[in-house]
Parts: structure tokens; C-alpha cells; sequence
């Protein structure tokens, strides 16, 4: 006898499973993440793919780790993009062992005037920036910034981003990395 598929559970199964154990109706759940009803619902029926914000923000109002509604695919991606980034030649990590961690810390030198070799180009989740020495140049999508000594930058790591030494000497960062 054939065996039958097994289904994979996906985000909105997921989700439905975790807001009717709560007890929630769609309304409530719309108050505690500002989400119309109805996108809601789209997302539990699977006809949307929720971006990473949307999954955060679901994730605090059903008070659950946000990783519990991701599959266990994105999980093993996460852990290649952390062991990637801490083989590459410039990022030092102050957290180690934390591939599966949500949270990565990287001392980040750049190159005199040289462009960074990124590592990964985009990614989920949430970034922030801050530079300790140097002038970098750090463009995100379209929008181009330079920052100097002592300036931050927090974005949306999913959106393609790009750093550039502008100094004559090594630009140094924190780089902090948030992922689902």
C-alpha cells in the first residue's frame, strides 16, 4: 500500500494553530498587530507569504518565539548565513556559537578605499550599524548614506545593501544582525 504525502505545515497553519490555542479571534488579533482581518486571514489560507516584519509583529501579539513560525528550511539557511559570515575575512564575531541564535554581533573591518566583499547581499530580518572608525559609505535599496565615527544605521536587512571604505585607513563597525 502506497503511503500518503505527509503535509507540511506551513506559517499559516502555524499561526492558526497558536492564535486559536490563545483563544483569539481575527479581531483581536488585528488590535494587537494593526493588521486588517482580512489580510489575516489571507495569510493563515496561505495566499500571501508574510515578509519577516509581519511574522515579528504576529509572533510578539501570540508572545511566541518568532523562529517557531518559520519552517525548518529557513531555519537551516539562517545557520549557513551565520557560519558564512564568521568564515569571512572580515567579520570577527562577538557572538560566538550563535548560529542558532536570533541575534549576531560582528566587528566588521573594511579596507582602506575598498569595496566590502559582501557575504551575503540581502537577508532576513534586521540590521544595525555602527561605526567605530572610518567614513563608510552604506547604500540600502536606492537610498545612499555615509557615515562617520559614531553614526548608526538600522534597516531592513531584506532589502539589498552595500558598504564602501571611504577613509584612507581601515573603517571599523559593529554590526549587529537580527534574524527570524
Amino acid at each position: 500500500m502506497a503511503k500518503k504525502p505527509v503535509k507540511s505545515i506551513t506559517v499559516g497553519d502555524k499561526i492558526r494553530q497558536m492564535r486559536e490555542k490563545l483563544k483569539l479571534d481575527f479581531g483581536q488579533l488585528s488590535q494587537k498587530t494593526g493588521f486588517e482581518i482580512e489580510y489575516l486571514k489571507d495569510l493563515e489560507d496561505g495566499k500571501i507569504a508574510p515578509p519577516v516584519g509581519t511574522l515579528i509583529q504576529i509572533s510578539r501579539a501570540l508572545a511566541v518565539d518568532s523562529a517557531s513560525l518559520l519552517s525548518e528550511d529557513r531555519k537551516v539557511e539562517r545557520r549557513k548565513s551565520y557560519l558564512k559570515r564568521t568564515k569571512a575575512y572580515s567579520y570577527k564575531s562577538l557572538t560566538p556559537d550563535a548560529q542558532d541564535k536570533h541575534l549576531w554581533a560582528y566587528l566588521v573591518t573594511l579596507d582602506p578605499k575598498k569595496e566590502h566583499e559582501m557575504v551575503a547581499y540581502k537577508h532576513e530580518g534586521e540590521e544595525f550599524m555602527y561605526v567605530i572608525e572610518g567614513r563608510v559609505e552604506v547604500k540600502v535599496g536606492e537610498d545612499v548614506r555615509e557615515l562617520r565615527k559614531g553614526a548608526t544605521l538600522h534597516f531592513d536587512s531584506g532589502a539589498a545593501h552595500h558598504l564602501r571604505n571611504l577613509s584612507q585607513k581601515a573603517s571599523k563597525m559593529i554590526v549587529v544582525v537580527y534574524t527570524p
